[in-house]
């Protein structure tokens, strides 16, 4: 076994030197240098899916829902209702989304990541007034007729971006999978505000609704979360296909009935050694999967009376695994800390 001295980079001796170079390739969730190289067969990817996903979506591929799980799937695309699923942080929430994408072939799952300060219009679209009427001034200090500003003026689809549940809602054959991300993490208008629009499935973009008889043929090109150019007819978006919608939730609040009585509820208890086993197998090779089972099995004796993540899990076996120091299993109940309030 090695010594600790000898994975360690910064060695805290106030010495420069060129140990930076020794360090090993990050772990496949925190690999940033995919970022801007394009995902098979998703032409906009930013790596982000494929971080997640351990990269070559390992996870997707590998995730064994049970019985209860499979049926809840099946039965929210069934019933074109959205999925909420709760359970603890690192139980396979946003897992799920992924493997019903991959599996279906419905392409890359649009994701909405919820924040405390997070609108309904953050999802639907975004309108950039500004640089609007910027391009408008420019226009008209250019030309002395100005016939580009007023043609500037009317194309204001070239300044509207829809997010992730607008561009969910676009008129498709195949559904796409969205994935709203921690909605127990928004502010208590939310979950309400989203009611009609998940109901039925249509919304309207107001810039575009007042100047709709002006537009040829009432329609406007404007871009959607992949970047691609689409058309939105009478200033209205109307899905013909209600997307696989995945809400998740770390059971951090309650969510108004309404909310629930709209959704299919999927309660996923604490994963098992098997699905754990999996989990970093996908992330990190069989070796690793099989090297960390002590660790697993530890991680599972802990998480009955402490709160922990899986993400801690994968942190602890790729650290022992890549730097093998003594005192491996003093260093992984180091990063494997309890995550409610210890003792």
């Amino acid at each position: 076994m090695s010594e600790p001295s000898e994975w360690l980079i910064y060695r805290g001796a106030g010495e420069p030197h060129e140990g930076i170079e020794q360090l090993p390739p990050p772990p496949p969730w925190r690999d940033f240098a995919s970022r801007g190289a394009p995902a098979p067969d998703e032409p906009d990817g930013d790596g982000s899916a494929d971080r997640r996903l351990g990269g070559h979506r390992h996870i997707a591929e590998l995730h064994r829902p049970g019985a209860e799980e499979l049926e809840m799937i099946n039965a929210a695309l069934y019933l074109r209702r959205p999925l909420l699923v709760t359970g603890t942080p690192g139980a396979g929430k946003s897992t799920l989304a992924h493997s019903v994408a991959h599996e279906l072939g419905l392409g890359r799952v649009l994701r909405w990541p919820i924040v405390s300060r997070t609108t309904l219009l953050d999802g639907l679209y975004h309108y950039d007034a500004i640089a609007r009427l910027q391009d408008v001034q420019i226009a008209a200090h250019s030309a002395a007729a100005d016939p580009d500003g007023a043609r500037a003026a009317d194309d204001v689809g070239s300044y509207i971006r829809l997010g992730p549940l607008g561009t969910a809602l676009l008129p498709s054959d195949r559904p796409r999978v969205l994935l709203i991300d921690e909605l127990d993490k928004s502010d208590i208008d939310l979950p309400n505000d989203l009611l009609n629009v998940l109901e039925e499935g249509e919304f309207g973009i107001p810039e575009l609704e007042r100047i709709a008889d002006r537009l040829p043929d009432g329609e406007a090109q404007v871009l959607d979360d992949d970047g691609n150019k689409v058309t939105v007819r009478g200033g209205r978006v109307q899905c013909t296909a209600f997307p696989f919608v995945v809400l998740t939730s770390n059971g951090e609040r309650d969510f108004p009935a309404p909310l629930m009585r709209r959704c299919i509820h999927l309660e996923l208890g604490r994963p098992d050694h098997q699905r754990l086993a999996t989990f970093v197998r996908a992330h990190l090779g069989d070796e690793a999967a099989r090297s960390g089972d002590d660790l697993i099995a530890h991680f599972l004796e802990r998480s009955r009376s402490e709160l922990l993540a899986t993400d801690q899990l994968l942190n602890a076996i790729y650290l022992t695994d890549a730097a093998a120091p003594a005192g491996r299993d003093r260093l992984a109940d180091l990063l494997i800390q309890r995550l409610d309030r210890p003792r």
